[in-house]
């Protein structure tokens, strides 16, 4: 059997408008209640359950890999709501976006400070900037 990545858990204070935030800015259907959990599922089958908790949220880091157009469209809504974003980890290049690998990146906060990433091209797929 080959292994992939099933799942992961995603710490919020209010995972309602948590997973909310998340399929709204990508696009994907509402999330599906599991146990004490809201999942939200990619388009190969992974899911991010989201999942209150009280106190710090220690911010991860989530990375999704897009189409053209479904970066133009999320990119679109990051930039309707108002939302920071960078083209760099580090946070060094705010209001752009990187074109790494020939491709399009992008960088912006959930609610809860979690790091999530858009690209187009994987990385180490092609030229950098």
């Amino acid at each position: 059997m080959a292994i992939e990545l099933n799942h992961t858990i995603v710490a919020a204070r209010d995972k309602e408008a948590s997973a909310r935030f998340l399929t709204e800015i990508l696009g994907l259907p509402p999330a599906t209640p599991f146990g004490p959990f809201l999942a939200v599922e990619l388009s190969n089958a992974v899911t991010l359950d989201f999942m209150e908790v009280e106190g710090e949220i220690r911010p991860q880091h989530y990375a999704f890999l897009v189409s053209e157009e479904e970066f133009s469209e999320s990119f679109a809504r990051i930039t309707g709501r108002g939302l920071d974003y960078w083209a760099d980890p580090r946070q060094e290049r705010p209001g752009e976006i990187n074109t790494n690998d020939g491709g399009r990146g992008v960088y912006f906060t959930d609610p809860d400070g979690h790091f999530l990433e858009l690209i187009t091209r994987p990385y180490g797929s092609g030229a950098r900037d």
